[in-house]
């Protein structure tokens, strides 16, 4: 069982959301892959991975280039076993380019509360350092630290 189970309410849905931000901006991609079933399927931009090994592959490559990473994810709605969010996370290239990423992601999830079906939308943008909007140490957002909304984005 991995709560809040569905069917959500506002609380447990927001809940939901908040618990998949923490464990990104853990950048574990073992603990991470355990919130999807073994057969989980993503769409994730133009990558389509299935199951757990395949996700812990990717979020392995993805945290490697994607460094000083912070996630920002937002509910956007819920109904019954489905979640929407929308998110931005900032992080830095190899190369020393700052960027944004905006996206959209719908989840749907099994009655135990493992999430099976992910697709997300995804938009990069360059920013320089100084247009950085996250600023906490690597790791879960602090609770004081604005969301999406206050931060205008």
């Amino acid at each position: 069982m991995r709560p809040p189970l569905p069917p959500f309410t506002a609380a447990t849905a927001a809940r939901k959301v908040r618990l998949a931000e923490d464990g990104w901006n853990g950048r574990d991609a073992e603990k991470v892959s355990l919130a999807y079933t073994l057969d989980s399927v993503w769409r994730n931009r133009d990558q389509f991975i299935r199951g757990r090994a395949e996700i812990i592959s990717f979020l392995t490559t993805k945290w490697q280039a994607e460094t000083e990473y912070r996630l920002i994810k937002e509910l956007f709605a819920f109904q019954s076993n489905r979640i929407a969010v929308r998110y931005a996370y900032e992080w830095r290239s190899d190369a020393g380019q700052w960027f944004r990423s905006y996206g959209n992601e719908n989840w749907v999830f099994d009655d135990t509360g493992l999430m099976k079906e992910r697709h997300a939308s995804i938009n990069d943008l360059p920013i320089s350092e100084h247009e950085r909007l996250f600023h906490w140490p690597q790791g879960r957002r602090p609770d004081n630290h604005p969301g999406l909304s206050e931060l205008g984005l």
